[in-house]
């Protein structure tokens, strides 16, 4: 069965659109409601977002790909975004990014077997005074170190099977 969007999805994408005088302006904020309805932008999400908006495949997929916050894999149940920026980075987040790594048994880009976790390294989400952080699914997780890390990852993992 092809992919499509929802009709609800769709009209969002029609409000959007009608916001802006050119629909390359509405680019972005389309792919954002199509992986929001999807959990990531494949390819052919990004066929059905350019027929929406009217513009060329090639255009939407160079956006796609430029911006990171565009997921073009399916994501494990939890995405795990550790920030490396300057704030992160000189408070050992390039530690906590491999700590990760070992724990998880996957290198960043990656999703866990079990489909539980994807690890992704990414610039500045805006926490620097709390640095080193990161976002697992819509959720801040400040002044990390190992421990909290661990405590962290036991607790979802938790959650995300329903028993340790």
């Amino acid at each position: 069965m092809p992919l499509e969007l929802s009709q609800q999805a769709r009209q969002r994408i029609a409000a959007v659109r009608a916001r802006y005088p050119e629909a390359q302006a509405a680019c972005l904020p389309a792919l954002w409601i199509a992986q929001e309805e999807l959990g990531y932008v494949p390819d052919e999400a990004v066929a059905l977002v350019a027929r929406e908006l009217g513009l060329s495949a090639a255009h939407v997929f160079g956006v796609v790909t430029f911006y990171t916050m565009y997921l073009r894999q399916q994501p494990g149940k939890f995405l795990i975004q550790l920030c490396t920026n300057v704030s992160c980075w000189a408070n050992g987040a390039y530690d906590l990014l491999a700590h990760l790594e070992e724990r998880l048994g996957i290198k960043r880009g990656e999703t866990t077997r079990d489909g539980m976790f994807t690890l992704l390294e990414v610039e500045c989400l805006a926490a620097c005074g709390q640095a080193p952080m990161m976002l697992v699914n819509d959720t801040y997780h400040y002044d990390l170190t190992r421990d909290k890390v661990n405590a962290l990852l036991d607790e979802l993992r938790v959650k995300g099977t329903g028993h340790a």
